[in-house]
């Protein structure tokens, strides 16, 4: 339904600029459609690159409303925000009642379904509710394992701290050196950026490894397929990484980790362990004693994004000192010294 060149309003009312805005920060970064402004009352009539500098695309203007989006052109609104959740506030319905009035098209990856609030559609007009479980998955199978490719999982310390950027930002890279490389969207802002992919988290526990096996074995003929990670097995309340590590059986990892958190985000409590440790952690679970395909984490990707340059650049250099793996921060200073150890040309 979406198109490339379809103009995008990202609704982010009262959080562009903070934490839960990511699917928003996502599409501004990665999306070929083109943004004509942001949807937030709070900001209204900045632009976006003083709230967010370093996010690329920034000049789009912040609007008060639906209406306003609506006026510069906007054709879909897209929700560029996720509560804790993922559940929709009762306070966003009067706009999203008002972008259907005015006939915008919608892009949802909320868990509730926008689809059976709104049942009288325009010709032409839809609703893309992305968090909807695929058709005819079954338990997954470990077929994976045979495919003769290299299957890269973006494994990571905490929930929302960058694994789909550099995931993203590691296939592009790897495209560049002439590998045939896929990417497999695991969540709602890889599949809008992407047009396809999984949504882990709206699928049945028991369906879950065999979605992800069913995505993997469908970009079988890729040199590399890059699998997007989700989640961390730190985290008390993430089940994504055993669906996403037994789905697609990788064959490498890489470790994801924000520069300057010690503790998980919303559990202060719980200490982030040596990323040495945590590596070996991830392997071990990921080759299960030896009986399934050895995966090695082979890099470690750093968000740097509250660091400024020296910082950045000390950060990087001790883990690599710590680890003795190759890292970098993606953004800021490309994914080039991934490649090698990939083994790819």
């Amino acid at each position: 339904m979406l198109t490339p060149d379809t103009p995008l309003a990202i609704f982010m009312e009262d959080t562009f600029g903070k934490p839960f805005g990511k699917m928003g920060y996502g599409v501004l970064r990665f999306s070929a459609n083109p943004v004509v402004c942001i949807v937030d009352s709070t900001q209204a009539g900045k632009r976006a690159g003083e709230v967010m500098p370093a996010t690329p695309r920034p000049d789009c203007p912040i609007v008060a409303s639906v209406a306003d989006a609506a006026a510069l052109g906007a054709k879909a609104l897209l929700l560029g925000s996720a509560p804790s959740g993922g559940r929709l506030p009762d306070a966003w319905l009067p706009a999203l009642d008002q972008a259907i009035a005015l006939g915008l098209c919608i892009i949802n990856g909320l868990h509730q379904r926008l689809n059976d609030r709104y049942h009288s559609l325009a010709p032409g007009q839809w609703i893309w509710d992305i968090r909807q479980e695929p058709a005819n998955i079954g338990v997954g199978k470990g077929r994976a394992r045979e495919l003769t490719n290299k299957r890269l999982l973006i494994v990571g310390s905490d929930m929302a701290n960058g694994k789909m950027t550099s995931g993203l930002l590691i296939a592009e890279a790897a495209r560049r050196h002439g590998v045939k490389t896929e990417f497999l969207a695991t969540g709602q802002i890889g599949i809008v950026i992407s047009g396809r992919g999984v949504p882990l988290d709206a699928i049945k526990l028991d369906y879950a490894c065999g979605a992800i096996e069913q995505g993997v074995m469908e970009l079988a003929d890729a040199d590399l397929i890059v699998v997007e990670g989700q989640g961390s097995i730190l985290h008390p309340g993430s089940t994504a990484t055993l669906p996403l590590l037994r789905g697609s059986c990788p064959t490498h990892l890489i470790l994801n980790h924000r520069a300057d958190m010690l503790t998980l985000r919303d559990f202060p409590w719980l200490k982030i362990p040596p990323l040495k440790e945590l590596a070996a952690l991830y392997e071990a679970i990921a080759s299960a004693c030896g009986t399934l395909v050895p995966a090695k984490v082979v890099g470690i990707t750093l968000n740097t994004s509250l660091l400024n340059e020296e910082q950045a650049k000390d950060a990087i250099a001790r883990t690599e000192d710590e680890t003795q793996l190759p890292t970098t921060d993606c953004v800021r200073y490309g994914a080039e010294k991934l490649i090698p150890p990939l083994a790819l040309c």
